[in-house]
């Protein structure tokens, strides 16, 4: 600068650093970006300018629950892990804040502890912020002159530590997320230990972010719970359809959130950034991997737009009313079993479906419950009163001595009904593709009832949902329908 000592203008220069990196942490980000990336060049783009605008949300006490999904390559763990709490530390005074990072292994934690250690102690920051001393400094911990910290461990290691913003980010692998077991742990550890770690059970802020791998992630457990998190959801390509599961809005592009964001995309499938993520990349993302795994990790949908093996377009202008059901439609209820009533266990499901003569397949009822033993029996044979003697039933036979005591068991709880038991053989994917052909054919019609939606949406998620339940007991009873008709037996709609 003209007239002044190189000292005076690197002052300068500082001070002007510090007042645009004051206010905002979109202005803090590209500033402070050369220290970590002194080779990569920083792009803006429109996520993380939305990441940033919900961070800021959270720092300005406008909400303490945040909840973000977005596609990888956005830059979510440098944001949120690290440029947001060296941007609360030095530009916001707010020196003393502690913080509690996780994801779901300790290469990450590391990584992003490391990273925001380094930001921090950088000669660049040290001379705008110098206040801002680290006087521990860890891998994965650290501390500033003003009793602030940084504590980073593992997601199944998280019941050690407690700070005024835990950040969890990518709680779940892509292993982790597909196995059901694992992921029924990482979602219970979240829901029974996040809360308890923080300082101020009112006050103290939780930032998820992260990218859907699974109808059952912490995500989904989140918004199908209303936890009272605001949700940042950006697709990687734009989706003006709300997002319902199980008859639920989980959500809705059309919407402001608590801190009135919309997406301004409008157009469908117009891309979140198409500099870093051209067409040409994201056909290629897609044929790499595959439906399923697009669909969630960019698209923040755990099931593809068109749906899964079945399809929920096939089903327009499907539904009919009672009245609609022909005389001489043959009739069976099938049922999937389930051994507990757990909450996070499966479910007992019945579908009732029906073939017409002209060889049409006809859906007229399906229901599910989480029970065990004789009340599964009860509710079986007040099902059985209520769909009528015209209705076959059909049960699945496990392998073994036990299955058959189930079997004889069962049979004779149902006496004057037509039951059979047999055992299923094949992985559920290859037994329900004939139906799904019959469906995709057009062949498949649904009565009008309040099962409609939750037995749909299970059906479209098939087979990366989280239940699957109405799927096998649809697909079993189309197969006694097809190989094991009851022709004698047939008769009204009934129940």
């Amino acid at each position: 600068m003209l007239g002044l000592s190189r000292a005076e203008a690197k002052a300068r220069l500082i001070a002007l650093d510090r007042f645009e990196a004051s206010e905002r942490l979109l202005d803090f980000v590209p500033i402070a970006w050369h220290v970590l990336e002194p080779v990569q060049v920083y792009v803006p783009s429109y996520a993380t300018e939305a990441i940033c605008e919900h961070l800021e949300a959270v720092t300005y006490k406008w909400i303490n629950r945040l909840l973000i999904t977005v596609p990888p390559g956005s830059s979510k763990s440098l944001l949120s892990s690290v440029f947001w709490p060296a941007w609360e530390w030095g530009p916001r005074y707010m020196r003393s804040m502690r913080y509690l990072t996780t994801a779901f292994n300790d290469g990450p934690v590391k990584r992003d502890t490391r990273k925001m250690r380094d930001l921090v102690a950088s000669p660049w920051y040290q001379d705008r912020w110098p206040r801002v001393r680290l006087v521990r400094s860890g891998e994965t911990s650290f501390a500033n002159s003003y009793t602030g910290n940084r504590e980073g461990v593992p997601f199944g290691s998280l019941t050690s530590q407690r700070g005024d913003s835990l950040i969890v980010d990518d709680p779940h692998s892509t292993e982790t997320a597909e196995s059901p077991a694992e992921r029924k742990t990482t979602v219970r550890k979240f829901r029974e230990g996040a809360i308890n770690r923080l300082n101020d059970q009112e006050l103290s802020a939780i930032i998820v972010i992260m990218q859907r791998l699974h109808e059952g992630d912490v995500a989904g457990e989140i918004l199908a719970n209303d936890m009272g998190y605001t949700h940042l959801c950006l697709p990687m390509e734009y989706d003006p359809k709300t997002f319902i599961m199980s008859g639920k809005v989980l959500y809705d592009p059309n919407k402001r959130n608590a801190i009135g964001f919309k997406d301004k995309r409008t157009q469908d499938g117009e891309l979140l950034d198409p500099v870093r993520f051209p067409l040409k990349v994201v056909e290629q993302l897609k044929k790499d991997m595959g439906p399923y795994g697009y669909a969630g990790q960019y698209d923040q949908r755990p099931v593809p737009r068109a749906g899964g093996m079945f399809q929920r377009e096939w089903f327009n202008n499907k539904i009919i009313r009672p009245s609609a059901v022909p005389a001489g439609t043959v009739w069976w209820r099938h049922w999937d079993l389930a051994a507990t009533k757990k909450e996070t266990a499966a479910y007992t499901a019945g579908v009732r479906m029906g073939k017409t003569p002209d060889g049409r397949y006809i859906v007229a009822h399906a229901m599910r419950f989480q029970e065990e033993g004789l009340t599964v029996r009860a509710n079986i044979k007040q099902q059985a009163q209520l769909d009528g003697y015209a209705t076959s039933i059909s049960l699945p036979q496990d392998p073994g001595q036990a299955g058959k005591v189930q079997k004889t068991d069962m049979i004779a709880g149902l006496a004057g009904f037509v039951v059979a038991a047999m055992p299923e053989m094949g992985d559920k994917a290859h037994r329900a593709e004939p139906f799904a052909v019959q469906c995709e054919a057009g062949n498949v019609f649904l009565v009008e009832g309040e099962w409609n939606t939750p037995w749909l949406d299970e059906v479209c998620n098939f087979p990366g949902g989280k239940f699957k339940d109405q799927v096998d007991a649809s697909v079993g009873a189309f197969a006694r329908l097809v190989h094991a008709p009851v022709q004698a037996i047939s008769g009204s709609y009934g129940r």
